[in-house]
This record gives structure tokens, C-alpha cells and sequence, in this order.
């Protein structure tokens, strides 16, 4: 069974054998609103609201482009009967009621009132919140596809309950959906790099924390006598850390003896740790604390000689045991 009908002068038949339903010739379906409001719910739970804005408005711009290039190509649509055409077109095409209020042929700018369209309908349902976008763009790829210029636009009003209608105002530019598309990856990637140079930071934080907990811990060994081992390379940071918290333990640990351990720093030793032994030596003296350097190693012992004569004041001995040996000694006692 085929049927005709002809709508605001746009022909559309059916043919209930064949399945088709043709709308000015070319194929077309029907959707409901709540089926396409499932639709675009998907496509905003997966992709996010950003990305979703963008996809909506991409994807109604480049199907106004194919509207426009085929109207104008098929019923020769231009300044002089644009304005019937629209109206009549998409109101048939069940997208509510759409003018042209205000057209300047010469600059080729459009302000448009847009009202109960499809989208809108969509959104009102459920007391969805989301304003349209994907027609509103829609009608500035139909006026690119009619003009062969580039058109974009700005809504200077929605339909709400208060206001009977959106206000669209449209004109040639250079902003395109691609340009819309690449500042959108260049937003998301610059947001990725954001959170991992914050995450990088964070672990960062949390390492030194870590480092500085870990490493050259306060170890009192026996009564007046506490060990500090020092690991690794010093930077100036690190150097202060150290120093301030060997000298804050000190008279809580009411030491005379402070040995430092460089087992761990093997042939690392440099000038720079070289000069904070000597600066936190003279700081423990004013405490009444003595240095005493232990875990010298023969190749530490071969670079102290050579290069840091300012450590050759200090008694140098080869292991820990012999520095608690020689610190209970002058103080007077041994390990029974």
C-alpha cells in the first residue's frame, strides 16, 4: 500500500510494502523523543558532558551541511526563498516551529526562532536541566550547506517555561567543528598532563617524606651515645634535614657521643657532605656532643686523605663496634 501526501509543499510517501518512507525522495525514519532522549543519555553517560556538548554539536552541524547542499542543489534555495522554505521544511519534518525573524542579505546574518523543537521536547521531559545544542547547530550547518560559507552561532535566548521560544543568531565565521574538536583534545590532554604532573608531585612528597624518615634515622645505642647512619648523596635540602634533626635529638638523648656512620656512603663521599660532617661537628661541640666518624672504609679512608683534609681532625674509625669501643672508653666505662 503506498501513500502521498504533500505538507507546507514537501512530498512524502509511503510504501508499506517495500518498508519505505521518503521525504522529498530521500529516506528518512521516525524516532520517538523518549527513544532518542535514551540515545543521547548513553552518549552523555560515556563520553562525559564535555564531550558529549561536542559530539551533539558536530554531529547537528554536519547533518545540517548535507540538508542544506541537498535543498539547494534540488529546489534551488537562496536569499530570496529561504525563509518559506525553512519554516515549511522542519515544521513538516515534525521539528517544531522554526522562523526566520530577521535576515541581511548583504552580510548573510540570521537571527532565528526556534520553538518546541525536538530537542527542546527531549530535555523537558523528565525535568531534564540540558539546554539544546545539537539544533541550533543543526540550522548553522543547513545555512553552510545553502551559502557555501562557513556559518556558526550564539544563542541569545532558550525556551523555558517563561520564555516561548530560542533565539538563535547566525552568521559567517571562521570557527569551525574542527577547530571545536582539536581545542577539546588539547583541553582533555592538558588536563591529563595537569593530574599526572599532580600525581607526580604527590608520590614525589610522599618519597622524600619517606626518604627523609628512612634515611640517617637518630639511633641511641647506649647511654650518651647515639648513631647516625648516613646513605647515599646529600643535596642541600637533605644536608639541613639532616643536621637540624641530629642536633634537636641530641640533648634529649643527653649525648656526649655522636657517631657517624658512612658505611653506606663507600666512595659517594662529597664535598658538599664533606662540609655538612664539618658543620654539624662544630654545631654537636657547642652541645657538648663529640664526632666520631665510623664505617671508613680503606677507599674512604685513601679519599679523605687526598681531597678533604677538614675531615682529618675527627677520629676515624673502621666499624661501629670500634666507635662504641672507644666512646665508652673515654667516657670511663666498658661493655661487660
Amino acid at each position: 500500500m503506498k501513500s502521498e501526501f504533500t505538507v507546507g509543499g514537501i512530498e512524502l510517501k509511503w510504501d508499506s510494502e517495500s518498508g519505505e518512507v521518503l521525504f522529498e525522495g530521500g529516506d528518512v525514519v521516525f524516532f520517538w523523543i523518549s527513544a532518542m532522549k535514551t540515545f543521547f543519555e548513553s552518549i552523555r553517560e560515556i563520553s562525559g558532558i564535555e564531550a558529549t556538548n561536542l559530539v551533539l554539536e558536530t554531529t547537528g552541524f554536519r547533518q545540517g551541511v548535507i540538508v542544506g547542499e541537498g535543498f539547494r542543489d534540488m529546489k534551488n534555495i537562496d536569499a530570496s526563498n529561504v525563509v518559506e522554505w525553512i519554516s515549511n521544511t522542519y515544521a513538516s519534518a515534525g521539528w517544531g516551529k522554526v522562523e526566520i525573524v530577521e535576515m541581511n542579505g548583504e552580510t548573510n546574518h540570521f537571527k532565528l526562532h526556534i520553538q518546541n523543537d525536538w530537542e527542546y521536547k527531549m530535555n523537558q521531559s523528565d525535568n531534564n536541566q540540558n539546554e539544546g545544542i545539537f539544533v541550533p547547530s543543526h540550522y548553522a550547518g543547513v545555512f553552510t550547506g545553502l551559502f557555501g560559507l562557513d556559518f556558526w552561532y550564539k544563542i541569545e535566548q532558550y525556551q523555558t517555561d517563561i520564555n516561548s521560544c530560542s533565539i538563535v543568531k547566525y552568521f559567517p565565521s571562521e570557527i569551525t567543528v574542527q577547530q571545536n574538536i582539536h581545542e577539546l583534545s588539547r583541553r582533555q590532554e592538558a588536563d591529563k598532563i595537569r593530574q599526572l604532573e599532580q600525581l607526580v608531585d604527590q608520590n614525589t612528597k610522599v618519597l622524600q617524606n619517606l626518604v627523609k624518615e628512612l634515611s640517617s634515622p637518630i639511633i641511641p645505642v647506649l647511654e650518651g651515645i647515639i648513631v647516625v647512619p648516613m646513605i647515599g648523596n646529600y643535596d642541600e635540602d637533605r644536608a639541613e634535614d639532616l643536621i637540624f634533626k641530629t642536633l634537636e635529638h641530641l640533648p634529649k638523648h643527653q649525648a656526649r657521643y655522636l657517631l657517624l656512620d658512612l658505611t653506606g656512603l663507600t666512595k659517594q663521599l662529597s664535598e658538599h657532605t664533606a662540609e655538612m660532617i664539618d658543620k654539624l661537628s662544630a654545631s654537636a661541640r657547642l652541645l657538648g656532643t663529640e664526632v666520631i666518624l665510623v664505617g671508613v672504609s680503606p677507599e674512604l679512608a685513601l679519599l679523605i686523605s687526598q681531597s678533604f683534609a677538614n675531615l682529618k681532625k675527627f677520629e676515624c674509625l673502621q666499624s661501629l663496634q670500634h666507635g662504641i669501643y672507644y666512646a665508652l672508653g673515654k667516657s670511663g666505662r666498658r661493655i661487660v
